[in-house]
């Protein structure tokens, strides 16, 4: 049966690329910030490069701020979009969708800023980790990074260790792009796809 995948439309950028990596997988997905689609789809996808306050403003003068939190199909957030889902960024010092608990903070100047480019994970652990090896690269690009906590289902270490996935209930987070990242993203993209 097909599943009917929702990617929140937020004027945060890369759903194309997210929508090209999901057609390789054989999947049709829709854009959207419409509550009801939101609703009904069987997965959300909740993408994102951009800057954390006015991305989050947008969420509120859709009341998605509000909507997002009470989903209960698995959501998937993507750089950006896992970092509003967690408690706070000191990006633009924005409150966030407080579903993981943990705060986003920037990264310290002890090295090249943004984190860019391909690197691997640790202590790899979640459905939405199968099939990762710890030599498997992943593709980031951030400023910001979520801070450890008990939801961290993936590290990555770059100037200091951080949370590259997040996963609490039926929600998860990924800091690296599954769109950019070739074979392994879409190992995770077909995970969260199967969940």
């Amino acid at each position: 049966m097909k599943q009917r995948i929702a990617i929140l439309k937020y004027n945060a950028g890369n759903s194309t690329s997210l929508n090209y990596a999901l057609a390789r997988l054989g999947i049709e997905a829709i854009l959207t910030d419409d509550p009801r689609e939101l609703l009904k789809a069987d997965k959300v996808i909740f993408p994102g490069v951009g800057e954390a306050s006015s991305a989050m403003k947008y969420l509120k003068i859709q009341n998605l701020d509000s909507l997002i939190p009470q989903l209960t199909q698995p959501v998937l957030g993507i750089c950006l979009g896992m970092q509003l889902m967690c408690n706070s960024s000191e990006e633009g010092n924005t409150t966030g969708l407080k579903i993981f608990d943990t705060e986003v903070k920037r990264f310290p100047a002890k090295g090249i800023i943004p984190h860019t480019g391909w690197n691997n994970l640790s202590k790899a652990k979640s459905p939405l980790m199968d099939g990762v090896e710890p030599n498997d690269d992943f593709y980031f690009v951030h400023s910001f990074y979520a801070a450890t906590c008990a939801q961290t289902i993936a590290e990555c270490d770059y100037i200091l260790p951080f949370s590259a996935a997040l996963q609490k209930d039926n929600f998860f987070g990924a800091q690296f792009h599954p769109e950019k990242s070739g074979k392994t993203g879409e190992q995770i993209l077909q995970n969260f796809i199967d969940l």
